[in-house]
């Protein structure tokens, strides 16, 4: 183990004391490394891949899926190695880890809370895994986070971007590496306003869950500040379908802005039936009709068509970012799968990795030995620039990119140009910031 290990924040505890003189952590010492939930007795570990592969967020579940297969296959030495030979930590070979071959399990969440948790608890009951991860959807993490913490295993939630997750329920057990509503909201505000203006009146229509609750508070709250005024909020279900009877209304409402606060299946038809209700063709107040999607993937866009040319959304991550990482990852899944990852993808890939680094670096599976080696964690190369793990709510902390529907892409994989990468310290907050109070991290649990 490196000697950055014993400097992060919360790991220099009372414990065993090395030959160089440094205090290792309790759940670092030798003594503590068996005792802990589905521990590794063999020569394998297996991982937990929870993912939507049917429902309204199907097309994002199977792209993680593939991506965390991928991830599997660089930790066992097959392939190019992908964001291993990138990634600034250096512990993880292509042997596996603590030399155990990776093996994994998959489940169907549904986009369904109740559905995902009996899946997860499943996955570590009958199949002994280790770790979790997946989701596209923040009901189904938070409830599969919960679920995890009281299990005594790791969870490093996949696509989940409502504030709750790392907010009033963040867990000491769980991890997330996207980005949330606030960041979407805090990067979204100023291009907005330089393309729009500061006097608007918006319209949202916000999917019925966690996630569109907290988008659409963070959207109305930054946009109010800069002038805006929030006209209606609109609560929809996830995969209604037809949202014509939700759109309709917006038509004589004095709005000159559409927010959709939703995503996948839902985002496309909604986006797609406010089009063809002749949202975007219109001017009201003397201004031209306006669409934001806060929330983007590659997959909502190809799904959209031609109806997202123009319109401004915000991502974690894209496959036309520039930098070594997203290259050596889009290769990779590109060869494997025969088109570009999406951010759902990439976010996967990426926590996997991450878990797996931790366990090697920490010298460990004990679910409180990984808490450790991620909390106030920095590292580099996965292709969000300079990224950093707060230990103080186990949110990642990096650029985040706003994005536009291109007006002429060359494929379905390019129809979405990347406006700005907006710099990590203009999307930071403060861990008691009110959009994120009412919830503590509790004690690491290692279960059995």
């Amino acid at each position: 183990m490196s000697k950055s290990n014993f400097t992060r924040r919360g790991v220099m505890k009372t414990g065993a004391v090395t030959s160089a003189g440094l205090m290792l952590p309790t759940y670092l010492r030798a003594e503590n490394h068996t005792g802990f939930t589905n521990a590794p007795q063999g020569d394998t570990v297996k991982f937990g891949f929870n993912v939507p592969q049917t429902g309204p967020y199907a097309e994002e579940g199977l792209d993680e899926l593939r991506a965390q297969e991928l991830a599997v296959e660089h930790l066992n030495g097959i392939g190019d190695g992908g964001m291993l030979n990138t990634f600034s930590s250096k512990t993880l070979d292509g042997t596996g880890v603590l030399g155990k071959k990776v093996e994994f399990v998959t489940g169907d969440t549904q986009t369904k809370s109740d559905v995902a948790r009996a899946s997860a608890q499943s996955m570590i009951q009958k199949d002994g895994c280790i770790m979790i991860t997946g989701g596209s959807s923040s009901g189904v993490a938070i409830a599969v986070q919960g679920l995890c913490q009281e299990a005594g295993v790791i969870f490093m939630a996949g696509l989940t971007h409502s504030n709750d997750t790392t907010g009033k329920d963040k867990k000491r057990n769980g991890f997330r590496h996207m980005f949330n509503a606030y960041m979407s909201a805090a990067a979204l505000t100023p291009v907005l306003a330089k393309e729009y203006g500061t006097d608007r009146k918006a319209y949202h229509l916000t999917a019925d869950y966690t996630w569109g609750w907290t988008q659409q508070e963070s959207m109305a709250a930054s946009t109010e500040a800069m002038g805006w005024e929030t006209v209606q909020n609109v609560l929809t279900p996830v995969g209604a379908g037809d949202f014509s009877s939700y759109i309709a209304p917006v038509l004589n409402s004095g709005a000159d802005i559409l927010v959709l606060n939703h995503y996948g299946g839902d985002m496309v038809n909604s986006l797609t039936q406010a089009v063809q209700f002749g949202l975007k063709d219109k001017q009201v107040n003397g201004k031209n009709f306006e669409i934001v999607v806060p929330l983007y993937s590659e997959l909502m866009a190809a799904g959209a068509g031609t109806n997202i040319q123009g319109v401004y959304g915000s991502m974690n991550w894209n496959w036309q970012l520039p930098d070594e990482g997203t290259a050596a990852f889009t290769k990779s899944f590109g060869e494997k799968y025969g088109f570009p990852p999406s951010g759902a993808a990439h976010t996967c890939y990426v926590q996997t990795l991450l878990y797996a680094d931790a366990v090697a670096r920490a010298g460990s599976f004990n679910p409180c030995a990984v808490v450790e080696a991620l909390e106030d964690f920095d590292f580099d190369g996965m292709g969000n620039g300079p990224t950093s793990y707060r230990g103080a709510d186990h949110q990642c902390f990096k650029d985040v990119l706003v994005m536009k529907g291109a007006e002429a892409p060359t494929s379905a994989y390019d129809t979405l140009e990347i406006v700005e990468v907006t710099p990590r310290a203009q999307v930071e907050y403060d861990p008691e910031h009110p959009m994120f109070a009412g919830g503590t991290l509790g004690d690491c649990n290692p279960g059995a």
